[in-house]
């Protein structure tokens, strides 16, 4: 019978979901403040901690902080309870790392499906953990399989220009994305944006390092309505210390982005204006998914973030293009006329 660590100060609430979770045939033991629950998570081990957020002593994030730093208690799967609705407050509570965010009051089959999903998810990991290389190297062949394993995650939504992680914040999770477009990115010595990095549908982006301490390097940031599946750091790094074959395939896609962008510094440095232009253009048209004669709809500024070139510059050699007829403008749409005309350009 799995155990359930249930960290509510309501009593009507903690007594309520305390029965109905025995009724599903789990264990339960309660807890009426944060205090109280950070120190029953470490003595007792849960298979699974749910708590509230709004608390007396410790909120649900202090708690959640506290265990993550804990190395018994870190892996513990965690769903925040609270009634609290606000994008700003379901997006910090799955920044620090919780698995699953559900709101007051809440269906009795959303609460149990939750629990069932991520008990089903450790038991998989832990049987990877079990089996021999070879054996895991066959339930993961290839990075379709990694995706697989993201996509059992909750989605996770973010609107256009909304911060997905911050430079120099502990880095809990590698992303995948469903959908949408993100940009990496950076702030130069003089305060220009440099964008380091665009990811599309189906890439994978984050900080896969392993050091437990270590903090994104970039910022990242939604270009588009995105949808994302994220795992957890230490989850991630289990799969892949487990699955030598996944490893070297996810190492060469990012060696790839590697040399895309050192050919993207290059340019930056040693190409004219009219090349750092054609060529971002171009970039974004690929990442984007576009055909080549489609509209791509792209800031100017993004533009010029990723062409390494004040804002003015990227604007004129825009009307340049346009006057030549390699593009059309629309509004904030940019339309591929000639994207031949536009690789010839040096």
């Amino acid at each position: 019978m799995k155990r359930i660590l249930l960290i509510e100060d309501d009593a009507t609430v903690r007594e309520n979901t305390a029965e109905l979770l025995e009724l599903s045939n789990y264990e339960v033991t309660t807890a009426n403040n944060g205090t109280l629950g950070i120190n029953k998570a470490k003595e007792l081990h849960p298979d699974l901690i749910i708590c509230d957020i709004m608390m007396p002593e410790t909120d649900g994030y202090g708690v959640l902080e506290a265990l993550s730093k804990n190395h018994s208690t870190q892996n513990i799967p965690f769903i925040f309870l609270s009634a609290r609705t606000e994008h700003k407050d379901i997006r910090k509570g799955m920044d620090l790392g919780a698995d699953d965010y559900l709101t007051k009051p809440f269906e009795e089959d959303e609460l149990l499906s939750a629990i069932e999903s991520r008990l089903a998810r450790m038991a998989i990991l832990s049987s990877y953990s079990e089996t021999d290389n070879n054996e895991v190297q066959e339930r993961l062949k290839d990075l379709d399989d990694l995706r697989k394993i993201f996509s059992e995650q909750q989605l996770q939504l973010f609107k256009k220009g909304e911060t997905i992680y911050e430079k120099g914040k502990h880095a809990n999770f590698f992303y995948l994305i469903k959908r949408g477009v993100v940009k990496a990115h950076r702030m130069d010595a003089q305060g220009k944006e440099l964008i380091t990095e665009l990811y599309k549908e189906d890439d994978f982006f984050g900080n896969h390092a392993s050091d437990p301490h270590s903090s994104y390097e970039d910022f990242a940031t939604a270009m588009e309505d995105t949808q994302l599946f994220a795992v957890s750091r230490m989850e991630f790094q289990k799969i892949l210390s487990e699955n030598p074959k996944i490893t070297l395939q996810l190492v060469e896609v990012l060696s790839h982005n590697l040399s895309e962008l050192k050919q993207q510094l290059m340019d930056m440095a040693y190409g004219t204006v009219r090349r750092k232009t054609a060529n971002t253009i171009m970039l974004f048209a690929e990442r984007i998914k576009k055909h080549p004669l489609k509209s791509i709809r792209i800031s100017r500024a993004d533009l010029a973030g990723v062409a390494g070139m004040a804002p003015e510059s990227l604007i004129r050699t825009l009307s340049d293009f346009k006057k030549e007829g390699l593009i059309d403008i629309e509004g904030r749409n940019i339309i591929l006329l000639d994207p031949d005309g536009l690789k010839a350009i040096r």
